[in-house]
């Protein structure tokens, strides 16, 4: 269903009260959604309302330690700081709902880094918990804590349905030949070692957006470039993933805050060798200490870089330099994956906030017909949606991203397929 031209992230749920049958439990149509993002001493949360269009942001942090608290804004919009010592994850949400609105979920949305070769988003049960798990491996730092904060929501809310939404779903479509390395075969067949892709639920809420913006929703060739402290690009086609830049983990691909992004891969002996450095030290180094932060030996956030570079630091200067030659480098190389090329769009909290970053970076791209406008980039407003480009050649647009809209969207999708499966049946057949 195309969306109307007053597009909202609203627009895909459903408006009728049906009930979802299944063996143990019926759930209904969501008014709100929960929106949880679990990290190991951390929690993002939003509760999304669909009446009102309005949503409740929490972030409890330094969770376990004397420090923890909740940080959020209420359903006035009042900002909220609650100091909560030694609170666990379960404790953390206890608090945070209750205080930030008084309002209950109706259906729980979670986001979750990796899922393997899931395809979409998936109502949680015992199976799709173990397919999580399972996939610890590849996500040794996030799928831990997700399920953290999986086991705290299901014992707070037992009768609500709880989705599970994947980064790596949305790049499910790329080919082969985008997805396996170049190394022995049995790594992949036995090991799941490929290009899995990240940042999913971004760049397919920025491809659609941006595509229906551009008046050709979700059709023709367009690359996405989400930049930020963590940041990849993608190339779409006909609204699906056909290549992105993160691989096997978020580590590979682009500069970003502290990941290095791209290095050889003989960097790992070679400091082993020469500097007696353990593998866990390279990989500290690698996602931690590298990057903008490592090519600065300043900071790993770019509006100080930016400050530091006016000021006359070379070293912020090349890592500003770095970051946008590395990033036309892999859009121009993704651009291989698309049968052709109608636009670009920037996202993230660099993408749509840096009008320098985004002028410096098409200076890079000067083969492929795009007509920049810088006066048109220069006026536009930090944070909202444009386009950057005279009117001839691909279009460039700055889409701001909604991560925590799509998650929404996606989870009220799940229980909608739920719904709608369950009417198809005979009455008898519903029945528990």
């Amino acid at each position: 269903m195309q969306p109307d031209q007053e597009y909202s992230i609203y627009d895909h749920w459903y408006d009728n009260k049906l009930i979802l049958k299944s063996p143990v439990k019926e759930y209904a149509m969501p008014n709100s959604v929960l929106i949880i993002n679990c990290g190991s001493s951390s929690i993002k949360f939003a509760l999304l309302l669909k009446d009102q269009n309005f949503r409740i942001h929490g972030l409890a942090e330094n969770l376990g330690t004397p420090n923890a608290r909740i940080k959020g804004v209420t359903l006035g919009n009042e900002p909220v700081d609650i100091h909560i010592p030694n609170a666990d994850h379960k404790e953390a949400l206890e608090v945070g709902l209750s205080r930030l609105a008084n309002h209950k979920p109706d259906a729980i949305g979670h986001r979750i880094v990796h899922g393997g070769t899931l395809t979409q988003a998936e109502l949680i049960t015992e199976d799709i918990i173990d397919i999580i798990r399972d996939a610890t491996p590849l996500a040794p730092l996030h799928n831990p804590a997700h399920l953290v904060g999986i086991e705290a929501t299901r014992r707070l809310f037992p009768d609500l349905p709880q989705v599970a939404v994947f980064d790596t779903a949305f790049h499910q479509t790329m080919p082969a030949h985008a997805y396996r390395y170049a190394v022995p075969k049995f790594l992949y067949t036995e090991h799941n070692v490929r290009r899995y892709g990240f940042h999913g639920t971004s760049h397919a809420y920025v491809s659609e957006r941006g595509s229906e913006l551009a008046g050709s929703y979700k059709q023709g060739g367009w690359l996405t470039a989400h930049l930020g402290n963590g940041s990849s690009t993608c190339a779409i086609w006909n609204g699906q993933s056909v290549d992105t830049s993160m691989g096997l983990t978020p580590l590979e691909g682009l500069v970003m805050g502290t990941r290095s992004g791209d290095v050889d891969p003989r960097l790992h002996s070679f400091l082993a060798k020469n500097l007696g450095w353990d593998i866990y030290k390279i990989d500290k180094m690698l996602n931690s200490q590298s990057g903008l932060l490592g090519l600065s030996d300043l900071s790993n956030d770019m509006r100080t870089l930016i400050e530091a570079s006016e000021q006359g630091n070379e070293d912020a200067a090349l890592a500003i330099e770095v970051f946008c030659y590395r990033l036309a480098k892999s859009l121009s190389a993704l651009s291989c994956g698309l049968p052709r090329l109608d636009g670009l769009f920037f996202t993230g909290g660099i993408g749509e906030n840096s009008a320098f970053i985004r002028e410096k970076t098409m200076s890079y791209l000067p083969h492929f017909g795009f007509n920049f406008s810088k006066e048109k980039n220069d006026n536009l407003k930090r944070g909202t949606e444009g386009r950057i480009d005279a009117g001839t050649g691909p279009q460039i647009w700055v889409v701001p991203t909604d991560e925590e809209g799509r998650i929404a969207q996606e989870t009220s999708n799940v229980v909608a397929r739920g719904v709608e499966n369950s009417t198809t049946k005979k009455p008898e057949a519903a029945t528990v």
